[in-house]
Parts: C-alpha cells; sequence; structure tokens
C-alpha cells in the first residue's frame, strides 16, 4: 500500500498570510488615494482661484450696473418733474385747450376700454 502522504499545516498560516494581504493592500490603495489627492490638489486650487476670480469680477461688474443704474433713475427722476413743470406751465397759460385735450383724451380711453 501506498502511504499518503499528508501536510500538517497550522490553520493560522493562511490566516496570516490573507492578513498581510489585505496589509499590503490598504496601504497600496492609501499610497494611491495620497498620490492621486496630491495631483488633483493643485487642479481644484486653480479652479478655486478662478472661480473665485469670477466671482469677484461678477461682484464688480454688478456694483458698477447698480452705480450706473442709480444714476439714470435720478436722471429719469428729473426728467418727470421737468416733464410735469412743463405741463402745468401749459395749461396755466392755456386752460381752455387743456380742457378740450383732458376731455378729448377721456373720451377715447373710455371708448377703447370699452370695446375690449
Amino acid at each position: 500500500m501506498e502511504q499518503s502522504r499528508t501536510e500538517t499545516s497550522n490553520p493560522n498560516d493562511g490566516s496570516r498570510h490573507l492578513g498581510r494581504a489585505v496589509d499590503q493592500a490598504s496601504t497600496g490603495a492609501h499610497d494611491a488615494i495620497d498620490k492621486a489627492s496630491d495631483v488633483a490638489r493643485p487642479a481644484v486650487e486653480r479652479i478655486a482661484s478662478g472661480a473665485h476670480q469670477a466671482v469677484d469680477k461678477f461682484a464688480s461688474v454688478a456694483g458698477q450696473a447698480a452705480d450706473s443704474l442709480g444714476v439714470k433713475g435720478e436722471q429719469l427722476m428729473k426728467l418727470q418733474a421737468r416733464a410735469m413743470e412743463q405741463c402745468r406751465g401749459y395749461v396755466r397759460e392755456n386752460p381752455v385747450a387743456s380742457l378740450g385735450i383732458a376731455i378729448a383724451a377721456g373720451y377715447l380711453l373710455s371708448r377703447l376700454l370699452r370695446s375690449h
């Protein structure tokens, strides 16, 4: 009869080998993550810097637009005041004509609004 050869192996040898493999894989993953982080950091910083510059530029343009609108608003208020004074002057100088214009405008508006 042939003798069968049986190897006696310690069950802890397999778990040690598996543990070392897991440790090596973990270390490799950590190294890869660190390298990726180091590579990505400058790109992320450039993107963040560009975003900050864009926001600053937008704020500057918006501030200029707001200033311009403020100036235009003041100009419109002055124009309105001047137009009102001119209308008052015309009404004082031509009261009968002003009354006729007001009656005609009222009649036309009533006809336009009634037809719709």
